[in-house]
């Protein structure tokens, strides 16, 4: 029985997929294969737990793209802001021989990438004003995660960007500390943001996706034909939890139009033309601008 950690609670679509993942492999194997997982981060954060699963101690793990940014350049250029132009066009790469090439990327890390999930669109929402043009963001102090590449694109839109962890940001906004943040709609619903941020702008900044990885340690010890099985089985849990984060995301976004939250529309290409020198501090490898390239030319 393969061990797997999630940060996400146990509802969540990533772990509902790789639940269906785990009941594929028992089917295939008549047991002998599955995966017990443990959502909630109850076996710590995806930060460390990404170095346990490394290090062969835990065998699977769904994690953002953020700890693995850190260890390897080729998964940057999928969290670059404003590269995906829909999630349609997010879902057609990471299926396509450039995911592949990302995954495979992470072996040399110890770890065997498994398939890609979303983490949804991410837009801007705060406290004081509706967001439509950059102009608007001029002053405004926005929480982003202890990302350098977060950092680097709130500042790049004329914000001021404050990390702070995502469970303080409830008490940050009542408090004035930040007067705002960015999420997708799903988070923005469940954490309650929208008792305080009024104003809501469709930005869709990012569409990073998020990754499911094996230890490599685990991978080894599998027979060609049992590493089949789990790929074949990684790969189906795709489309259910496509299927499971849409639906979530479609309800998430009925409920805050009925909050009377304001949903703005913005101006997505101002935003876009900003971002440029933040990718050329990101891009710095021929592989990565490669990347970038062949990303760019699946838009439909």
């Amino acid at each position: 029985m393969f061990t797997s950690s999630d940060t996400h609670p146990g509802d969540y679509p990533t772990v509902q997929a790789v639940e269906h993942m785990g009941a594929l492999l028992q089917r295939e194997t008549n047991g002998r294969l599955g995966i017990k997982v443990y959502p909630g981060g109850q076996l710590g954060s995806e930060t460390d737990m990404l170095e346990i699963t490394s290090f062969g101690a835990l065998d699977l793990n769904r994690v953002n793209l953020a700890p693995p940014n850190s260890m390897e350049p080729a998964t940057i250029p999928f969290a670059l802001p404003f590269i995906f132009e829909t999630v349609s066009h997010m879902r057609r790469v990471v299926d396509s021989a450039i995911g592949d090439e990302v995954l495979a990327s992470l072996e040399r890390h110890n770890l065997i990438g498994m398939c890609f999930y979303d983490s949804g669109d991410r837009h801007f929402y705060n406290t004081r004003r509706p967001i439509r043009t950059p102009a608007d963001m001029r002053g405004l102090k926005l929480r982003v995660p202890a990302s350098d590449l977060y950092v680097a694109m709130v500042n790049a839109l004329g914000a001021n960007a404050v990390p702070i962890p995502f469970g303080e940001v409830n008490q940050a906004l009542s408090q004035g500390v930040i007067d705002g943040t960015e999420n997708n709609w799903p988070s923005f619903l469940s954490a309650r943001h929208y008792d305080v941020a009024r104003n809501f702008s469709l930005t869709a900044h990012l569409l990073t996706p998020e990754v499911l990885v094996m230890s490599k340690a685990t991978w080894d010890t599998l027979s060609p034909s049992d590493r089949l099985l789990v790929k074949q089985a990684a790969r189906q849990s795709v489309p259910v939890m496509r299927r499971l984060w849409d639906a979530r995301v479609n309800e998430a976004r009925e409920t805050i139009k009925a909050a009377d939250v304001a949903v703005n529309p913005v101006e997505n290409e101002a935003f876009a033309a900003l971002m440029r020198p933040v990718w050329a501090n990101f891009v710095t490898s021929p592989q990565q601008a490669s990347l970038v390239e062949r990303i760019l030319g699946e838009s439909a």
